[in-house]
């Protein structure tokens, strides 16, 4: 079936599902293949829960006449993503970079929600399925998109900016992760700048920029730049200071030389400034009234388990056990050792899919915390295990979980951090 046709079954049935288990009345099920099951043998089941059509690839599953036969399910997934997309207009900014760039989205949306009908991506459903899938949600009532795009391969972000085409962009920051899949860190500026090359071919783009980065702006030659920062510089669309964090991040903001607004927010670590001033920078663009601006900062609460401060009976915790990498850990750990506050302890799960590094970066990494002093330290993993040091290892979070139930710690502030296998975000409900 041409894509065209396909477009027009959409129009009539918009919803889409790639899991079977969840088959909304009336909605197109896509049978996506993945390493250990075949949606195409599930297809039947999707159509009897309620799909109204069902899109597969392998002839033999074609058994209905609801059955749409294509040459592979995804393709035409981001096919027909691509084509709702133009079909629409809507105006798209694209969001990457290695760290904060999921907390940046929601920023931005919060803001721009103050004064547009918003679409964005959610949670972080930030790959080649789920990009297509929160384009395909898009509707002829939403103002604007923000549309989260992330990466761990080269020629990632080429491949979704092809199918999102954003009208505006930005890149958080480029760090060392997922060097596994990149090769080196000059792999991650490749890849995260291809965001860059593809608006650069596009007609009147824009990029919002954090004009202390000298990475990023040695990659954004040729296009229209709007900077933010922690500087004075004559530059700078939006300027910012940094205020007390102990443990919630505050900070102050204007507009060229305007007034300047403080803004209390419920974030932990003083690095969020910079998803900060990015939300203030696009929403002052996007002629949000710096009011709603402060409003929608102050009252945005994280969630998903990034950079969290939870109390319970026995202690303070900052939970960020979502996501870890040598550049997110070290600013982690920088913003807790700077907190003042008592009795810190850290519980600190290995940073995968650094590939060859990874033995080099987790060694890195207690060297700091040795030289920063700290000494209540547990390290959670195969790759912490292998360091030089005498900090308190386990080889999982099961073990973890053992130690805490024979001897808790109690009357700590205790920052919990690793990569989301590691598994630590069940942790709290312990201590």
């Amino acid at each position: 079936m041409e894509i065209k046709e396909l477009y027009e079954i959409f129009k009539k049935h918009p919803v889409v599902t790639t899991d079977s288990r969840n088959c909304p009345e009336g909605s197109i099920f896509f049978a996506l293949k993945g390493v250990s099951f075949d949606g195409n043998k599930f297809a039947a089941s999707a159509l009897d829960k309620g799909c109204a059509y069902a899109v597969v690839d392998e002839k033999e599953y074609a058994t209905d006449t609801r059955c749409i036969l294509v040459d592979d399910c995804l393709e035409t997934l981001r096919q027909l993503a691509h084509l709702h997309r133009l079909t629409l207009g809507t105006r798209i900014i694209g969001i990457t970079g290695t760290n904060g760039k999921t907390t940046t989205k929601e920023l931005v949306s919060a803001v721009l929600a103050k004064k547009y009908d918003v679409l964005h991506t959610e949670g972080n459903f930030n790959n080649d399925i789920g990009v297509p899938k929160t384009l395909l949600r898009l509707t002829a009532k939403h103002e604007i998109g923000v549309i989260e795009m992330g990466a761990s391969h080269p020629g990632d972000i080429r491949h979704l900016v092809e199918i999102v085409e954003p009208d505006y962009g930005i890149i958080t920051n480029v760090g060392r992760a997922h060097l596994k899949g990149f090769g080196s860190f000059e792999g991650v500026i490749k890849t995260k700048g291809e965001l860059y090359d593809y608006l650069r071919t596009k007609k009147d783009s824009t990029v919002f920029i954090n004009g202390e980065d000298n990475r990023l702006l040695g990659i954004a030659h040729g296009l229209k730049l709007v900077r933010y920062g922690l500087t004075e510089a004559d530059n700078l669309y939006v300027s910012g200071r940094m205020g007390e964090c102990s443990p919630y991040l505050s900070f102050k903001w204007r507009h060229g030389d305007g007034q300047w607004h403080k803004v209390e927010t419920h974030l932990i670590g003083a690095y969020n400034v910079y998803n900060m001033l990015a939300a203030v920078c696009i929403g002052l663009y996007f002629e949000v009234a710096p009011q709603l601006i402060d409003e929608a900062l102050s009252s945005y609460v994280p969630s998903n388990d990034r950079s969290e401060l939870e109390e319970t009976k026995h202690n303070h915790l900052i939970v960020d056990a979502y996501n870890a990498n040598p550049t997110s850990m070290n600013a982690a750990i920088e913003n807790f050792r700077r907190m003042d506050v008592e009795n810190k302890m850290l519980i600190l799960g290995d940073m995968n899919e650094l590939g060859s590094y990874s033995g080099e970066e987790h060694q890195k990494l207690v060297d700091s915390l040795m030289n920063w002093g700290f000494t209540d330290v547990w390290l959670v993993g195969p790759e912490f295990a292998k360091t030089d040091c005498s900090f308190r290892k386990f080889d999982n979070v099961e073990d973890v979980k053992t130690a805490i139930e024979k001897n808790r710690p109690e009357h700590r502030f205790i920052l919990i951090k690793g990569s989301n296998s590691i598994r630590l975000f069940t942790l709290p409900q312990l201590l």
